[in-house]
């Protein structure tokens, strides 16, 4: 029975997450899902890939996930960024039903697209479809260059993997050659990016990346 309702649940969400896709599709809208740990630089790189996407004339809106409280969601809006706060009161990751309640408080004949930051956390999050057309994983340098062996789901289903924080690559003991061959092994079309988070450099390729997506 434990099994037939986990199955439910799932198919639920794809569901969900299908009609989310058809109704931004309608607006062309795109949906970015970043993912990565506590501290691995998410609302960072936010912050300096939205800075880029304005600069081109692209509006943004930014879903914010946490357990609980809104650090997140006032440092985008002190910043003038649309976003909307979602608390997910202990779930360690977001459905996409909860996506589609926030939905309908973004203008979607106004922005491009929309940016979700999912929890933290390596795991949940990769499990669950949430309309999203990419997903992003981030790994910061001081996490260290086992995660991609210990956690291979996040890298398995991410288009992108950005490594932030990496002006301290030399400041630690880190194999970056060994993240980037696990995560091919594993997904041969993930796209690896280095960004300095305290300077954005390399944020630059990422959006070069993107826009392809963004002109469909």
């Amino acid at each position: 029975m434990e099994i037939k309702v986990v199955r439910q649940i799932m198919e639920w969400n794809q569901n969900c997450h299908e009609e989310l896709q058809d109704k931004l599709n309608e607006n062309k809208v795109l949906m970015i899902n970043i993912m990565g740990s506590p501290g691995a630089g998410k609302t960072t790189f936010i912050l300096s890939l939205i800075e880029k996407l304005n600069e081109v004339g692209v509006k943004i809106g930014v879903i914010e996930g946490d357990l609980a409280g809104q650090v997140d969601a006032e440092i985008m809006a002190k910043r003038g960024i649309p976003v909307v706060q979602l608390n997910t009161d202990g779930a360690c990751h977001i459905e996409a039903m909860s996506i589609k309640n926030i939905l309908p408080e973004f203008n979607l004949q106004d922005v491009k697209v929309i940016i979700i930051e999912n929890i933290g956390n390596l795991v949940c999050p990769a499990e669950f479809d949430i309309g999203e057309h990419l997903k992003i994983a981030l790994l910061s340098i001081p996490e260290g260059d086992d995660k991609v062996n210990k956690y291979p789901l996040m890298f398995m289903k991410s288009n992108a993997l950005v490594l932030t924080k990496y002006d301290l690559v030399d400041y630690f003991d880190y194999d970056e050659n060994r993240v980037i061959n696990e995560s091919l092994n594993i997904n041969k079309d993930i796209k690896v990016f280095k960004v300095n988070s305290r300077k954005a450099q390399g944020v630059d390729e990422f959006v070069n990346w993107l826009k392809p997506y963004l002109n469909k």
